[in-house]
């Protein structure tokens, strides 16, 4: 395992990637309504990401089980845990939730992260799991601090949302984040306090929680993307890309453009 500490300058340049891709899904929350294809928002994200000088990451981003992923963010609707292929026939309707995932490629680093949006009015059982869910996310960071280990990331994800009786799928995790995507360490949304590499400032990492309203199995569709919930209830997905510190994390993403769309915070 080769683990990448990023210089100040480094992290600096990884906020901005990650702050693009903060505006991207703000951008995108401005469509997220019934009748709006996935494609359509895919097609939005694209043309933000290229408007603002960045690459969008997701295209093309190879597959060892299949052919490269073919659009510019993952949309994951209502049972759809990650990598939601966008296209045409997918039409939002009231009722439904969507996960968007995002990244960017800009000056040479990497931005990461994912938010759970409703569209239109959704059930009070939907919205308490992503509360929960975006809940258990800021408590993973919370422990994401120089000295503390990779266990206590995941333990703190873990307990928050088995408390309420939900599942955390274990096939899929967060992981580091620099100039490549994907980094050493994968972070885990299960484990145990204490277990685990020690936390060293300057590790950058994305964290994300994917927890389902049921049973915690997944299954892949053939499009060899496409990962579900095999009870085909909803799941929920929300990602920061966050920089380790001494006593606390700095979040590198942003969700503020969404929720001041949202007007409110789940």
């Amino acid at each position: 395992m080769k683990i990448y500490l990023k210089t100040e300058d480094e992290i600096e340049l990884m906020r901005q990637a990650n702050q693009l891709v903060g505006k991207t899904l703000g951008e995108l929350a401005k469509h997220i309504k019934p009748g709006i294809t996935t494609l359509q928002l895919d097609k939005i994200a694209d043309e933000f990401i290229r408007d603002n000088g960045a690459i969008p990451t997701f295209k093309g981003f190879p597959n060892p089980y299949g052919g490269p992923f073919p659009a510019s963010i993952c949309t994951s609707v209502n049972d759809v845990v990650v990598h939601g292929v966008p296209n045409a026939e997918t039409v939002l309707k009231e009722g439904d939730i969507i996960s968007i995932d995002c990244g960017t490629l800009l000056n040479g680093f990497n931005g990461d992260s994912c938010y759970t949006f409703c569209v239109g009015e959704v059930s009070d059982e939907v919205k308490q799991l992503l509360k929960t869910t975006k809940e258990s996310l800021y408590k993973g960071i919370e422990s994401a601090v120089a000295g503390k280990h990779l266990g206590d990331i995941s333990a703190a994800v873990q307990e928050h949302c088995e408390a309420q009786k939900y599942g955390i799928v274990r096939e899929l995790t967060g992981h580091g984040i620099g100039r490549e995507m994907h980094e050493d360490p994968q972070v885990p949304n299960y484990g145990r306090r204490g277990n685990g590499i020690m936390l060293k400032a300057g590790m950058c990492l994305a964290i994300e929680p994917m927890v389902t309203m049921g049973n915690r199995a997944i299954w892949m569709d053939a499009d060899r993307w496409t990962i579900r919930t095999r009870d085909g209830k909803p799941a929920a997905h929300f990602e920061h890309t966050i920089a380790v510190r001494k006593g606390q994390a700095e979040i590198l993403s942003s969700f503020e453009e969404v929720e001041l769309l949202e007007g409110k915070l789940y």
